[in-house]
């Protein structure tokens, strides 16, 4: 396959700021690159954009399985673009397979509408076979977004586990989507997830299905006043919808901003983007270092050894990290 020739700087900042989706697209797939001679662009690129982003509303979306994301997305995409004029971004992370990438690239089909929307912006990302280089990404790829003058950016996660954490640390609200009438999801879930989440919302909630939506949301509703009160005083609200017909959709997105709102008068907004600006910092230093020690010479040629000593039982764990460790710290002497 031929590689796409890059652009030079000040092409993928005019791009980007004119709301080129094709250009961001571009600059998207260089930051996401793995090659050493992509890694000083992208990071001036990130540095020129930098003060002209951080004013859309970042959200994200996740839910338990056959909840209907995709779906629910598409709706309140097209809502946001149709009855609000304004620009929308879909980041789509999915820390599952690095073979068949799970269902990020059915998604993007799958959000029929807003697909074809001039207004909006679908960004499915490969896992690459860990999460953290798919949050690193996706977290540069929401700088590029706003700069790029999308009003909002919807971050989904695909599979329920790590990426919950993922997401809630480089969004500013994040919604759990539930079903109702199927069981003790609730009660089954992680603690850690339903205290990091600031609204929920019982989807399918239509025909027959209405009524026992109703029953879901207030079950759901009583159950997290059972959780200890957010450090930020924010109760998150407990809701229904269609993605379907589109029935609260919109009230969703009121809570969304009264959440904001909530955010900015607090002063709470600030801090947790600052948080979340040190937390990025910490995962980049991170995954440089692990980076450089996979790419010692010395590492490399003894890795594969130790790996099969350990997995038979013949060194263990401990005495294996030792000895990689100190032919990486050798060669920094």
């Amino acid at each position: 396959m031929l590689r796409r020739r890059r652009l030079p700087l000040e092409r993928y900042l005019e791009g980007i700021l004119a709301g080129d989706r094709v250009v961001l697209a571009r600059a998207i797939t260089l930051v996401e690159s793995d090659l050493a001679a992509d890694n000083d662009l992208s990071a001036r690129l990130l540095g020129a954009i930098l003060p002209h982003s951080g004013k859309s509303r970042r959200v994200g979306i996740t839910g338990v399985p056959g909840v209907g994301k995709s779906t629910f997305i598409d709706a309140l995409g097209m809502h946001l673009i149709r009855e609000r004029a304004e620009r929308v971004a879909v980041l789509s992370i999915d820390p599952s397979s690095p073979i068949s990438q799970g269902s990020i690239l059915g998604d993007k089909t799958r959000m029929e509408r807003l697909s074809v929307e001039e207004n909006a912006f679908i960004r499915p990302s490969a896992a690459r076979g860990h999460l953290g280089g798919v949050a690193r990404r996706t977290r540069e790829t929401i700088l590029l977004c706003e700069a790029a003058g999308f009003d909002n950016v919807l971050v989904e996660t695909v599979g329920v586990g790590q990426s919950e954490t993922a997401v809630r640390s480089m969004t500013d609200f994040f919604l759990l989507l539930m079903l109702a009438g199927a069981g003790d999801e609730l009660q089954g879930m992680k603690r850690g997830i339903i205290e990091m989440i600031d609204g929920m919302a019982i989807n399918k909630a239509d025909g027959d299905n209405r009524r026992r939506a109703e029953r879901a949301r207030a079950e759901y509703a009583g159950a997290l006043h059972l959780f200890p009160a957010p450090a930020d005083g924010w109760l998150p609200p407990v809701v229904i919808c269609s993605a379907l017909d589109g029935s609260g959709i919109a009230e969703i997105w009121d809570i969304v901003l009264r959440h904001r709102e909530h955010l900015e008068a607090t002063g709470e907004l600030a801090r947790r983007r600052s948080r979340q600006a040190l937390e990025w910092m910490k995962e980049l230093i991170a995954l440089g270092l692990e980076d450089s020690f996979r790419r010692h010479a010395a590492v490399a040629a003894r890795m594969p050894e130790l790996e099969d000593a350990v997995s038979r039982g013949q060194a263990t764990p401990f005495a294996a990290s030792r000895e990689l460790l100190d032919l990486f710290y050798r060669k920094e002497k």
